[in-house]
């Protein structure tokens, strides 16, 4: 049986649909939400079947936690243990709503299984009209990973989510492409440390103008309390290399290979290489908004492989590059010997 898909456009949300969306996640249910990074996989944070029935649907390893999304400041007291700390105060101010987690510890009312079984767990609070209006509608905070199956490309579209995992959740909300196609930052605190564990749609940079803050190698236990740290995940079907940038690939063997590079810096390619672009390395902004889109096309045309050269930017490019790099297993060729 398919998913029901209901239209629900980003500036004028149908109250209809969010009343029945907010009912279903009330009620149990499993919903697909758009948001301003992707499309989020849905369900009551504070009801354990609800949560299981996400890693289920998803095929989503229990060690893998979840983030809770709230639509204001006051529902974290009930996914919160205790008052946000100073630096916590300050990025929530400059940056809720908005594509920011926040680690803090997890108040008792969220199931241990929401955080993989660690005292802190991830909360943001998203900026897309209808996600706050569907957390709202719902009248409780929600655990949402993205609407895909584990370990796959994250889904921008409600199409990506239908295909990904139509027939295994309730319901699809339709609210168009999201805005900025890439994964919320994760923060955690270290004192007055803020600790960025997972690359995303705000920079590092950005953070750095409101507190201390340093980026933490995703091998170390502290990582774990983000998503997505798997060696491979967000891969498109086709097995993907991730090569440094300013790849040469002239003396590469021939064959079916697509090749994602860069806007005016179409490479030297071996005979039955094709060249795609992921835009243009000076606006990281709107590689970032299609990157997901492009990750998918790639598997069109059947290339046997997928070599994905990483931008090398600072900024966003942190965060592009970290999920080019995962698409490719986390390993990356420096020559054509590495391949």
């Amino acid at each position: 049986m398919s998913t029901p898909i209901l239209l629900c456009p980003t500036d004028t949300p149908d109250p209809s649909v969010i009343k029945r969306a907010g009912r279903v996640l009330r009620d149990g249910g499993l919903v697909a939400i758009p948001t301003e990074t992707v499309y989020g996989l849905g369900a009551n944070a504070l009801d354990p079947r609800a949560v299981a029935s996400i890693f289920a649907a998803k095929g989503r390893p229990s060690t893998d936690p979840l983030i809770v999304h709230v639509d204001d400041l006051a529902m974290t007291a009930c996914v919160v243990d205790g008052p946000f700390p100073a630096p916590a105060n300050a990025l929530a101010e400059a940056f809720w709503p908005g594509p920011l987690t926040l680690v803090l510890p997890r108040h008792a009312s969220v199931p241990a299984a929401v955080s993989s079984g660690l005292p802190h767990v991830g909360v943001r609070c998203p900026s897309h009209p209808t996600a706050k209006a569907i957390i709202s509608a719902a009248g409780v905070p929600i655990a949402a990973p993205s609407a895909n199956r584990f370990g796959r490309v994250s889904p921008t579209r409600a199409a990506h989510v239908a295909a990904e995992l139509g027939g295994r959740i309730d319901l699809i909300i339709d609210s168009g492409p999201c805005e900025k196609g890439l994964e919320s930052t994760v923060v955690s605190f270290d004192g007055d440390m803020a600790l960025v564990l997972r690359h995303g749609a705000i920079p590092l940079e950005s953070i750095a103008h409101h507190v201390t803050v340093r980026s933490v190698d995703t091998t170390t236990d502290v990582a774990r309390a983000s998503p997505g740290h798997d060696e491979r995940h967000y891969s498109p079907g086709t097995p993907t290399t991730t090569v440094i940038a300013g790849f040469d690939p002239s003396r590469a063997p021939a064959g079916p290979v697509l090749y994602l590079g860069y806007e005016g810096e179409e490479p030297v390619l071996p005979e039955g290489w094709r060249f795609a672009s992921l835009g243009s390395r000076l606006d990281l902004t709107a590689i970032a908004h299609s990157l997901y889109d492009a990750l998918r096309a790639a598997d069109t045309g059947a290339p046997v492989r997928i070599i994905a050269e990483l931008t090398g930017e600072s900024g966003l490019g942190r965060a592009i590059d970290d999920r080019l790099t995962r698409a490719g297993s986390s390993r990356v060729a420096k020559s054509v010997a590495d391949l």
